[in-house]
C-alpha cells in the first residue's frame, strides 16, 4: 500500500488507500481549503466495491508545502496527480473524482491527450477548467457574467497581500465559512498555503485561455445551492468534453460533505456506463401529472411536453389519460389518488420504468358546493379523500424517491383561490384546498435542503369540466343538474382557459414559486385576504 508519493520537485504527498486494490480504482482530489478528509463519507460508501485513493495536495494536510509561489501552478498540480495515479494504479486506468480546486487541476490532466489512456472516467464537482472559465467569460451573456462575478468575489480577496492571511489566522474566516456551509473548520495552515493557488494561476491562464478538450467520459455535478459556481459556468464544459453530462443535483458547494450518497451514486453510474451500461443521466425531464385526462391536468401535460419533457399522465379515467398520452407522446396510467396503496405502486412503477420524476403535479380533484349542514359525511369523506389525501398520497409516494435520488425537483400541489377566499356555500371544498395550501407551505420549508421546490397553485374561476361533475349537497338530481349547468355557464363566460393555467404552472416551476395565484380574482383575493380580511369575511357572508 502506498502512503506517500514524491513529486517531480521533491515534495512528499501524503496518500491514503482504502479498500481492496484489486477492485476498480477511484482517485479523489480535494479542493480549497480542504484536505483529503473531505472525502471521508464518500469513501465509506464507495469502499465496499471500489479501491479508493485520497491524498493531500501540495501545501495541504499532511503533505509538504513548496516555498515558491510558482510551485503551485496548475501544471505542477496536474503532474502531482499523475504521479499519484501511476503509483496507486500502475496497470489500470482510474476513475477520477474531484471537487473545487481539485477539479480545476484534474481538468488540466484530463485534457492532456498524452494521459488519456490512464483515465477511465472523470466526475467533476464545482470546479471548472481555468481555460474553460476564460472562454466562458468571452462568450457568456453579460447578465450571467455579472452573476458569476458576484459569486466569485472571494477570488479578488484571496489575491490581496497580507489581508486574507490575517483573516484566516484570526480564525474568523474559517468560523464563518464552517457555519455558513455546515462543514468542519478548515486548517489554518492548509488555508493559508492554498491562497497561492489563486495567486499563481488565476491571472494569465484565464486571460489567455487555451482550447483544452477531452474524450474521457465526463460528468459534471452542479449543486443547485452552490454559492460559488453558477449553473451557466457549470455548463461551460459542454463544448470541451465528449461524452459529457452536466447533472444538476440537490446540495451546496461542499457536496462531498453534505450529500456523499449523491457523489458515490454518480461515480457508480459513470463506471457502469464505461463498463457498457446506460448513460449516467437521462436527456429528458420526467413529469408526473395526476388528473391528466382533462382540464388543467391535460393542458399541463401538453405544456411540459411542448418543452421537451416526458409526461406520465394518470387519471381515474384511463381512456381520458390515454388520449392525453397520445397527444403528448407520453404514457397513461389508471389511478384513483384516494387509494394510498395504488399511489405507492404507481410511484414505484414510474420510478422503475421511466425514472424518478423531476416534477410531480398533484392536480386530481373534485368539486363540491352546498351548505355545511346539507353536506353528508360520505360527501365530506369523498372530497377529503380526493382533494386532500390525494395530494398527501402523491407527496408521500414521490418525495422519498426524489430525496434518495438527490437531484432536487419540483412538486406542484393544485389548491384553489378558495383556500384564502371563504364562501358560505363552499365549506367542504374550501377546507380541502386550504389544507393543501398549508401542506405545501410546510412541505416547502421541510424539503428546501433537498433542493425540492414545492408550489401551491391557486386558480380562480377556470373553465374546465369540474363544474359539470361537481356535487351540490342537499339538492335533488334535477336541481343539482340545474346548478351544474348554471355554474358551467358562469365559468364559460369567465372564459379563463386551462391552457393559460398550465402556462402559469410551468412558469411557477421554472421560478420555484411558493405560491402561484392564477386569474385576476385569485391575485386580488390573495391581496385582500392579507390586507383586508374583514372585507373578505363580509363578502363571504353575502355569498358574493
Amino acid at each position: 500500500m502506498v502512503d506517500e508519493v514524491r513529486t517531480s520537485d521533491g515534495l512528499r504527498l501524503a496518500v491514503r488507500e482504502h479498500g481492496d486494490p484489486s477492485m476498480p480504482t477511484v482517485v479523489a482530489v480535494h479542493g480549497y481549503p480542504d484536505d483529503r478528509h473531505v472525502w471521508d463519507d464518500v469513501v465509506a460508501d464507495l469502499v465496499v466495491d471500489h479501491h479508493v485513493v485520497t491524498y493531500d495536495v501540495r501545501g495541504a494536510g499532511g503533505s509538504q508545502a513548496p516555498r515558491r509561489r510558482d510551485a503551485y501552478r496548475i501544471d505542477r498540480l496536474a503532474a502531482d496527480l499523475a504521479a499519484v495515479i501511476d503509483a496507486v494504479s500502475p496497470d489500470a486506468p482510474v476513475h477520477l473524482l474531484a471537487h473545487d480546486w481539485g477539479s480545476v487541476q484534474s481538468w488540466h490532466l484530463v485534457t492532456d491527450p498524452d494521459f488519456r489512456d490512464r483515465l477511465a472516467s472523470y466526475t467533476s464537482i464545482s470546479g471548472p477548467c481555468l481555460d474553460h472559465i476564460g472562454r466562458w467569460f468571452r462568450t457568456a451573456p453579460a447578465r450571467e457574467r455579472r452573476r458569476q462575478a458576484r459569486r466569485s468575489w472571494y477570488i479578488s480577496f484571496f489575491r490581496l497581500p497580507v489581508v486574507p492571511v490575517l483573516a484566516w489566522r484570526s480564525g474568523i474566516f474559517g468560523a464563518v465559512l464552517a457555519r455558513r456551509e455546515r462543514i468542519a473548520r478548515p486548517s489554518i495552515r492548509t488555508a493559508v498555503n492554498g491562497l497561492e493557488l489563486y495567486r499563481a494561476n488565476i491571472g494569465d491562464r484565464v486571460r489567455s485561455p487555451q482550447r483544452r478538450v477531452t474524450s474521457v467520459p465526463t460528468q459534471v455535478l452542479a449543486p443547485h445551492g452552490d454559492a460559488y459556481v453558477g449553473p451557466s459556468l457549470a455548463h461551460s464544459a459542454e463544448t470541451f468534453a465528449s461524452p459529457l453530462w452536466v447533472r444538476e443535483v440537490a446540495g451546496t458547494h461542499w457536496l462531498p460533505r453534505t450529500r456523499p450518497d449523491v457523489v458515490a451514486r454518480a461515480v457508480r453510474e459513470i463506471k457502469s456506463y464505461v463498463d457498457g451500461g446506460p448513460e449516467p443521466a437521462r436527456a429528458r425531464k420526467v413529469v408526473v401529472v395526476t388528473g391528466a385526462g382533462s382540464g388543467i391536468g391535460r393542458e399541463t401535460a401538453r405544456a411540459f411536453a411542448a418543452r421537451g419533457a416526458f409526461v406520465v399522465g394518470a387519471d381515474v379515467d384511463l381512456d381520458a389519460a390515454a388520449a392525453t398520452a397520445a397527444a403528448t407522446g407520453g404514457v397513461a396510467y389508471a389511478l384513483d389518488v384516494a387509494d394510498a396503496d395504488a399511489v405507492e405502486q404507481f410511484a414505484a412503477d414510474v420510478a422503475k420504468v421511466h425514472g424518478v420524476p423531476d416534477v410531480v403535479v398533484n392536480n386530481a380533484g373534485i368539486g363540491m358546493a352546498g351548505p355545511f349542514t346539507a353536506t353528508t359525511e360520505e360527501e365530506w369523506r369523498r372530497i377529503v379523500d380526493v382533494n386532500l389525501w390525494g395530494v398527501v398520497h402523491g407527496c408521500r409516494a414521490f418525495v422519498p424517491l426524489m430525496q434518495e435520488r438527490g437531484a432536487g425537483g419540483s412538486i406542484v400541489n393544485v389548491a384553489s383561490a378558495a383556500a384564502f377566499l371563504p364562501h358560505r356555500s363552499m365549506s367542504a371544498y374550501a377546507t380541502t384546498k386550504a389544507a393543501v395550501l398549508a401542506l405545501s407551505q410546510s412541505l416547502r420549508a421541510e424539503l428546501a435542503d433537498d433542493g425540492i421546490g414545492v408550489t401551491a397553485l391557486c386558480p380562480g374561476f377556470v373553465h374546465t369540466d369540474i363544474t359539470a361533475t361537481s356535487r351540490f349537497a342537499g339538492q335533488d338530481p334535477e336541481a343539482e343538474q340545474r346548478s351544474r349547468d348554471a355554474a358551467t355557464e358562469a365559468y364559460r363566460r369567465r372564459n379563463y382557459t386551462p391552457d393559460r393555467v398550465a402556462t402559469k404552472l410551468v412558469r411557477a416551476v421554472e421560478k420555484d414559486l411558493a405560491l402561484a395565484p392564477v386569474t385576476a380574482e385569485a391575485h386580488v383575493g390573495l391581496l385582500a385576504s392579507r390586507l383586508a380580511p374583514g372585507l373578505i369575511r363580509a363578502i363571504a357572508k353575502r355569498g358574493g
